[in-house]
C-alpha cells in the first residue's frame, strides 16, 4: 500500500510533534564523549539511544549515513534497525546520503533508499542535483510512487559551496535559484506541502533567492554551526512555516542521558516554535 504523501505526513508531524529534525552522528568524537568505544559497539549503543530517547517525539531523525558506512557491512546493519525502529516508534526518517549520479546508478540509489521494501527504505533522501537536476528523475520518480520524498541541495551551510551554488547559470540565476525553481515545479498543486524539499543553511543569513517552492526548507547550521532559531525568520522571510531546522550536536551532547536528550530536543522545539510564531 502507498503511503500518504511525504509532504503531507511532513506537515502533519511538524504541526503535532513540532518543527524539529535531529540528526543521528555518530561521529569518532561524540562516541568519546558519551564514554563508548569508537567500534561498532559503541555504535550500536549510541544509535539505539538515540532513537530511543527520541523517536516517539520528534518529528524526523536524520541518520547521517557516512558514520555508519565507515564499520563497513556492519555499521550498515545498525542504520538499518534504527531506521525500521525509528519509523516503528513514529519519526520520519530522512537519510541523510547526499546521493547524486546518473541512469541506472541513480535508479540504483533510489531503490536503496526510496522504495519500499528495502531494508533501508526511508520516508525521505537527500540528494545532490549538481549533474543536473534531471538526473534526479529516478530517484523523484521513486519517491512519488511509495509516498517518500527528497531534499535537494540548494544553498547549504558549508562556507565552500557558495562557489558553486552562488555561480551563475545561462539565463542569469544563480544556480542554486536554478534548482529552486526546479523544485517549485514538482511541488506545483500539491498540498498542504510538496514533497520536494530544498536544503537552505541557516547560517546564510539572508538567503537571497526566492524560497516560494511549495515544499520543505530543510535548515542545517541551528547550534554548533553558529546559527539559532532566532535566526530562522530573518534568512526564510515568508517560507519560514515550511522550515524544518536541523540539529546534530546540539541535541546529542546532552548524550548518554536519555532525558537531557529529550529535554535538549524540547527545549530546541519550543525555540523554533515561538521564532516561528512571532514572526
Amino acid at each position: 500500500m502507498t503511503l500518504e504523501p511525504f509532504g503531507a505526513r511532513l506537515r502533519h508531524a511538524m504541526d503535532t510533534r513540532g518543527p524539529l529534525c535531529v540528526g543521528i552522528d555518530p561521529h569518532a568524537s561524540l562516541l568519546t564523549s558519551w564514554g563508548l568505544d569508537d567500534d561498532v559497539a559503541g555504535l550500536e549503543r549510541f544509535t539505539r539511544t538515540v532513537v530511543e530517547a527520541l523517536a516517539d517525539r520528534v518529528a524526523v531523525l536524520k541518520p547521517q549515513s557516512a558514520f555508519f558506512e565507515r564499520f563497513g557491512s556492519r555499521g550498515i546493519a545498525v542504520l538499518e534497525k534504527a531506521v525500521q525502529e525509528a519509523r516503528a516508534a513514529g519519526a520520519l526518517v530522512l537519510m541523510d546520503a547526499k546521493r547524486g549520479d546518473i541512469g541506472s546508478t541513480m535508479g540504483a540509489y533510489a531503490a536503496t533508499y526510496l522504495e519500499k521494501g528495502s531494508p533501508l527504505f526511508s520516508d525521505a533522501l537527500t540528494v545532490s542535483p549538481y549533474l543536473g537536476f534531471g538526473s534526479l528523475r529516478p530517484a523523484l520518480d521513486a519517491a512519488v510512487i511509495s509516498g517518500a520524498g527528497v531534499f535537494v541541495l540548494g544553498l547549504t551551510s558549508n562556507p565552500e559551496g557558495a562557489e558553486v551554488q552562488r555561480a551563475t547559470s545561462a539565463d542569469g540565476r544563480s544556480l542554486a535559484q536554478l534548482m529552486l525553481d526546479h523544485v517549485a515545479a514538482e511541488n506545483e498543486g500539491a498540498a498542504p506541502l510538496g514533497s520536494v524539499g530544498a536544503v537552505i543553511g541557516a547560517t546564510l543569513g539572508d538567503a537571497g533567492v526566492n524560497l516560494a517552492v511549495n515544499g520543505p526548507l530543510l535548515a542545517p547550521g541551528i547550534g554548533a554551526q553558529g546559527a539559532t532559531p532566532a535566526d530562522l525568520p530573518g534568512v526564510f522571510g515568508a517560507a519560514v512555516g515550511n522550515v524544518l531546522p536541523s540539529v546534530s550536536r546540539g541535541v546529542l551532547r546532552h548524550g548518554p542521558d536519555v532525558s537531557g536528550l529529550r529535554e535538549a530536543a524540547e527545549r530546541l522545539t519550543d525555540e523554533v516554535r515561538t521564532a516561528v510564531s512571532e514572526s
